[in-house]
């Protein structure tokens, strides 16, 4: 009899997920919003439950037998994935520390608890209630604090502004709540992991290319370029920061700025998957570790250590306004031998405001980085 895997999410990212699951051989039962969920045409299973009604996915998931429940790629989902997990006796995370794991304002306040560096920050609730911060550095960050995806990100450089970014942050909040940050100017990068019992595994650094205003990402490329001892402090700061989150089971994605000082500030952390298909596609075209397979694994009880293949440099390109020669790019991708998958998800181009504007990408490997098509 085929083992039961609950999916939690059934979006384009959840997609590679559910095709993993039933490369392996599972059974897929997938819970989302109907509106947008591909992986309803996938899954062998497909249930029209909100992710966050938990409590009715949980008996669903009851009246199933399932032998795992995991998501990748989504802060919300882990909400959910936690609750069922700790609710049947799967593996997850404990539940009691799911809201640190997804609140960037909660995140802070355990990350000056445990000493972990991060930008000096300020939660606000209401508009209405907006100090002057007159003794900061500006510009500021604002953004919402618990939303995914650049949504609502702003970088202020006067009140107005920020008064403005706060008001549009609080309203797409689950919480109603911003959070707003020192601007912290360096190179950002992602730090791909995956833990079992504690024990935490790096598995690749992801530089990033962002936009100046919004923040989107529209380039990530494998292996980082950052000098040895860099990474290795990175690697350290990760591994305090998941252990302070209490993050104990399945992947991780951590999101970090070096000054040009080489101060590292942590900006937050997803205790699940990155999306933009780093670890779903990049890490296995860097590293040959299959990520996805290793989540699919714990979440069903069990862990192999990661092994690596490969050797190679990875990346993504997405089409915005801002990489809009990427259109053309994409219509020819067979004339590009790095070039690994190359589509468009929307027949427009957009500016790239949150990353719901990326409308195509172009995914490569190759024995150098690839900075442009052009």
């Amino acid at each position: 009899m085929k083992q039961k895997l609950a999916v939690i999410g059934g979006s384009y990212l959840q997609l590679p997920l559910v095709l993993k699951a039933q490369e392996m051989g599972l059974e897929v039962h997938c819970f989302a919003w109907q509106e947008g969920a591909v992986c309803e045409y996938k899954a062998d299973y497909f249930y029209p439950i909100s992710i966050v009604e938990k409590e009715e996915i949980l008996e669903k998931c009851k009246e199933i037998g399932i032998d795992g429940v995991t998501s990748i790629a989504s802060d919300l989902a882990v909400l959910t994935v936690n609750y069922i997990a700790n609710h049947l006796g799967l593996t997850g995370n404990d539940d009691a520390f799911s809201y640190i794991q997804t609140n960037k304002y909660l995140m802070r306040q355990c990350f000056d608890i445990t000493d972990v560096p991060s930008p000096r920050y300020h939660l606000l609730s209401s508009p209405q209630s907006i100090p002057s911060f007159e003794d900061w550095h500006w510009p500021l960050i604002v953004k919402p604090t618990d939303r995914s995806g650049s949504r609502a990100v702003h970088k202020v450089e006067t009140h107005e502004q920020l008064c403005t970014a706060v008001q549009e942050a609080i309203g797409v909040s689950f919480a109603r709540e911003a959070i707003v940050e020192e601007f912290v100017d360096g190179v950002e990068v992602s730090v791909e992991s995956i833990s079992w019992k504690g024990e935490h595994h790096i598995l690749q650094i992801t530089d990033k290319v962002t936009t100046d205003d919004h923040f989107v990402e529209i380039a990530h490329h494998q292996p980082s370029v950052l000098p040895g001892s860099v990474q290795e402090q990175i690697r350290n700061i990760v591994r305090k920061a998941l252990a302070a989150m209490h993050v104990e089971n399945g992947a991780s994605h951590a999101e970090l700025k070096i000054t040009r000082e080489g101060d590292i500030r942590i900006m937050e952390i997803g205790a699940r998957m990155g999306g933009g298909f780093i670890g779903s596609h990049l890490v296995p075209l860097s590293t040959g570790y299959d990520y996805t397979r290793g989540v699919i694994e714990i979440a069903l009880g069990y862990f192999n250590k990661p092994e690596y293949t490969l050797s190679k440099c990875s990346g993504i390109f997405f089409l915005t306004k801002e990489t809009a020669y990427l259109a053309g790019i994409i219509e020819r991708a067979k004339d590009y031998p790095d070039i690994v998958v190359a589509a468009r998800t929307e027949n427009v181009i957009r500016p790239a405001i949150s990353e719901s504007d990326r409308t195509g990408y172009v995914i490569y490997q190759s024995d150098h980085r690839i900075n442009s098509f052009i």
